[in-house]
């Protein structure tokens, strides 16, 4: 039955594009979140702390202030190719001067009004508030060379330039925490000057092989010289085109909103004091290492099936092949509680052992723990609401769509509140009930949405929720058997620990192969098929 749900054609051929280069992403991750990891055992939780939380903040609030609004609008228009470039670059050029101002205005906040941390736990905070800002500042001299890239769809050069960067200054950061840890945040400043640095660098040397070769001149490439990148004026024309400009403002005001809502934990932290910085720290390394299972897992399924539903359905109309579209969806909803329910319950037993392996004592001590514990629970809603509104966004209308953003807009400055009351009461804890209520309402209206799609069909999609019972049983035993082992002693206790993990393991695997045969199809029709096409 759902063989016969193919997408049409060109679906695929992206995925022949981007598959290698998003392995190639994945794998410079993995070796990153591994570098991170040794680097945890060196340094202090109120240094990652005011690296992590306060610093990265005044880093991207000064970059994502300076240069959205001009991406937005330089790469909205007749698909961003056939623009007047002299223009374009000009325009994007003051991204450099916007970001001075604004490094001078938010590092006088980060200087004089925010709390400075004790320097003998965190010193040269001073120093790396000027060094993070510099590094703003160096990474919007590539900004014109990015937007164009963009453009003209170089997206491999995006991948290869960030994944080069980021091996870059994690391993600056390892020879430094090793071999010069008295240096404080200025390890961390330098870091982020040679990652600022390296993107820069890339798109330049690129930028000057590429213009002017005969692979430029093939593709009718609007530039010739690398001269045509710096800002200049052409007889005759004005210096930036005023619509350009008229529409970079009217996405400048909008970008406020969007950064206060996108880094809202940030602020809280940052601005009202509600957690230490030894506590800011361990947060932002638990919610690092928790959202990776949904990068990782859920959101190349979302982004798939996003792909698929869109180009089954017709947006704004009446379902069509309902009881192919409804097997499709009913199954992908079953996959991803299935393995949200794993992580939620391997995660609750096997927390402690997790941060100790990855941390050393800075996480394992105190709340790291409880924090994943509860964020393994949080991933199970991040997994059933990427699902959900995947669906809802390819078949909304344009009108549902405007509506779903006002929603979206008083769901998020709810979140705002319930972080900052939620904190006070239970510290780190708070932010993530405050995250797992707001899921949890962003599902409540997608259930709403798929269950008036179908109300007209006996079909019901949403039974997907709901595992089989032997299924359920297994979870249950497992959650029960490796919560009791303890693995706070020695490796003998952290060996029996992981093998009774692995053969409880084993048990829901097998009941979920027996239990589950429509689910077992699913995968082999539509998960492991595409996979195979994308590999040969």
């Amino acid at each position: 039955m759902t063989q016969n749900l193919q997408p049409r054609r060109g679906f695929r051929g992206w995925g022949t594009v981007l598959g290698p280069l998003a392995r190639r992403g994945v794998m410079f991750r993995v070796l990153t979140f591994l570098l991170n990891g040794f680097t945890l055992r060196f340094v202090s939780k109120e240094l990652i702390g005011v690296v992590n939380v306060r610093l990265t903040l005044l880093y991207s609030t000064l970059v994502f202030l300076s240069r959205e609004a001009f991406r937005r609008a330089c790469l909205s228009g007749e698909s961003g190719t056939n623009q007047n470039w002299r223009q374009v670059i000009n325009l994007l050029w003051l991204t450099l001067p916007i970001g001075v101002i604004w490094a001078l205005l938010l590092g006088s906040v980060w200087l004089w009004l925010l709390e400075v941390p004790d320097p003998e736990a965190v010193p040269y905070y001073g120093g790396a508030v000027v060094l993070f800002a510099f590094s703003g500042v160096q990474e919007l001299l590539a900004e014109p060379l990015w937007v164009v890239a963009q453009a003209h769809m170089f997206v491999w050069l995006k991948v290869v330039a960030e994944s080069l960067a980021m091996i870059a200054k994690c391993s600056v950061t390892v020879l430094l925490v090793v071999f010069a840890r008295e240096w404080g945040l200025y390890i961390f400043s330098a870091a982020h000057l040679v990652y600022t640095g390296f993107l820069v660098l890339c798109y330049v040397v690129y930028f000057t092989r590429f213009l002017g070769s005969e692979e430029a001149a093939k593709k009718s490439f609007p530039l010739q010289r690398v001269t045509d990148l710096l800002p200049g004026r052409l007889h005759g024309e004005p210096l930036i085109d005023a619509s350009a400009a008229q529409l970079t403002w009217s996405f400048f005001k909008q970008s406020f909103l969007k950064q206060i809502l996108t880094e809202g934990e940030r602020y809280i932290m940052t601005f009202f004091s509600v957690l230490s910085f030894g506590d800011q720290g361990v947060y932002d390394i638990v919610n690092n290492l928790g959202s990776m299972v949904a990068r990782f897992v859920f959101l190349p399924i979302e982004e798939s099936f996003y792909i698929f539903f869109a180009n089954i359905l017709e947006r704004g109309r009446g379902v069509h092949k309902q009881e192919q579209v409804c097997v499709v969806l009913e199954c992908l909803l079953k996959l991803v509680v299935v393995i949200g329910l794993i992580i939620t319950v391997f995660g609750y037993g096997y927390s402690h052992l997790a941060l100790d392996l990855y941390g050393g004592s800075l996480l394992s001590r105190g709340a790291g723990p409880v924090l994943l514990r509860c964020y393994s629970c949080y991933v199970l809603l991040l997994a059933v609401n990427g699902v959900t509104e995947c669906f809802v966004f390819a078949t909304m209308s344009k009108e549902e769509v405007d509506k779903y953003n006002l929603v979206m807009l008083a769901l998020s400055a709810s979140f705002l509140i319930l972080s900052y009351m939620l904190t006070w009461w239970a510290g780190g804890v708070g932010f993530i009930l405050a995250n797992c209520l707001n899921m949890g309402l962003r599902i409540v209206h997608s259930l709403r949405y798929i269950r008036r799609y179908f109300h007209t069909s006996h079909w019901t999609p949403l039974r997907g929720l709901l595992p089989s019972p032997p299924l359920l049983l297994a979870l249950a035993v497992s959650a029960a058997v490796t919560a009791v082992f303890c693995c706070d002693g020695g490796w003998s206790l952290r060996l029996l620990h992981i093998a009774v993990g692995g053969v409880c393991l084993l048990l829901v695997l097998s009941v979920t192969a027996l239990s589950e045969k429509q689910l077992l199809l699913f995968i082999r029709t539509h998960l492991l098929s595409q996979y195979r096409k994308k590999t040969t």
